[in-house]
């Protein structure tokens, strides 16, 4: 069994907060930790508890099965976390958002 890549964890969970727009004291706020920490566990000088894993995901409104995609053994399991990702943003769409959304996939398989 392979250890945890916290290092991978740690840039998943940069990489997501920067695509929502949010900063790192924000995050630290909302998951009761101090912005030091959040740096700490982006540049992979901290292991992220699960606890705090779980606080930060929700602040950032995305599943902790999302985040951990690539921690699976099995290759095939990763695309079922993003396709739960992808639900659980659909899931807040607007009507019109997610038919823009239909439309935009519709267009890239007819391009793959």
């Amino acid at each position: 069994m392979k250890d945890i890549d916290f290092e991978k964890i740690g840039k998943k969970l940069r990489e997501t907060r920067i695509s929502k727009g949010l900063t790192q004291e924000y995050i630290a706020e909302k998951a009761d930790v101090n912005t030091s920490h959040i740096s700490n566990i982006e540049n992979n000088r901290v292991k992220i508890s699960l606890q705090t894993l779980v606080n930060v995901c929700n602040t950032m409104d995305v599943t902790v099965d999302y985040i951990l995609a690539d921690e699976y053994s099995k290759a095939s399991q990763a695309p079922d976390a993003l396709d739960h990702e992808l639900l659980h943003q659909l899931h807040s769409c607007s009507p019109n958002t997610k038919e823009c959304v239909l439309d935009i996939i519709k267009a890239l398989q007819k391009h793959s």
